[in-house]
């Protein structure tokens, strides 16, 4: 059976301090120019206000066209003697919820299966999209994935802000949508009928990065907003356009 190639741009992202586990995040692939990029969120990469400072990452790869059963654990280092390896941005309002770090396809498995979005999936202004626009986020929440094929999860979510404006002054549009720890980094996705004829027949609308709650809210009277955080993914071009400075 054929796997959806949406499927196959996620992975699944764990943090580790040397050989102790720490945390668990999405991340997706991005190629330009012949170059592949694995997404994520910044704060998976390096969270000071929490404490977490990973030095690398493993992220799990399907091995082979026949058997999607089975996969590999591919490790990344984070920094080499002390410089880190991965790019950030920020824009006007300060620091960006998103990293970037380039795969070599050298060192890749011979024999390695995935999906990568590009330059040409991104949102552009003639895609119409508006509030309640259907989106799907993909990602692995809690760890959660199919097991046996190693495969992420699709939630379903819609747009709750204007999409193209900066919500708060800040770089990222608002979903509604059920989503869990484990998610950071995620996809946020929609269909698009320029698309249509692609390997990869979707639109990246951005990076999932967190729940939105208020600071105010009664914890026993009101429920949480159910509303989160999705970076633009526009800054994909600014993140990848450093390593080829």
């Amino acid at each position: 059976m054929k796997i959806e190639p949406i499927l196959l741009t996620t992975v699944s992202v764990q943090t580790f301090a040397g050989n102790r586990p720490l945390t668990n995040a999405t991340g997706f692939f991005f190629e330009r120019e012949r170059r592949l990029f694995l997404i994520t969120c910044r704060h998976v990469f390096f969270d000071s206000l929490n404490e977490h400072h990973p030095d690398r990452i493993e992220i799990e790869l399907h091995i082979g066209e026949e058997h999607l059963s089975q996969s590999t654990c591919y490790s990344i280092m984070l920094y080499n003697n002390g410089i880190k390896l991965w790019q950030t941005c920020s824009d006007t309002a300060g620091e960006v919820d998103i990293a970037a770090i380039e795969i070599s396809r050298a060192c890749l498995p011979s024999d390695v299966v995935y999906s990568a979005f590009s330059p040409e999936h991104l949102a552009q202004p003639r895609d119409s999209l508006e509030v309640g626009h259907s989106v799907v986020v993909v990602g692995y929440p809690l760890g959660f994935q199919d097991h046996l094929h190693h495969l992420p999860v699709a939630r379903q979510a819609v747009i709750a802000s204007s999409f193209g404006l900066r919500f708060q002054g800040q770089g990222y549009f608002l979903t509604d949508a059920r989503t869990h720890r484990g998610t950071s980094g995620a996809p946020v996705v929609a269909r698009a009928e320029r698309m249509d004829a692609t390997k990869l027949p979707w639109i990246l609308l951005g990076i999932h990065s967190s729940r939105l709650d208020m600071g105010t809210r009664d914890l026993v009277l009101d429920e949480a907003l159910g509303l989160n955080c999705v970076w633009y993914s526009d800054a994909l071009m600014r993140l990848t356009e450093m390593a080829f400075s």
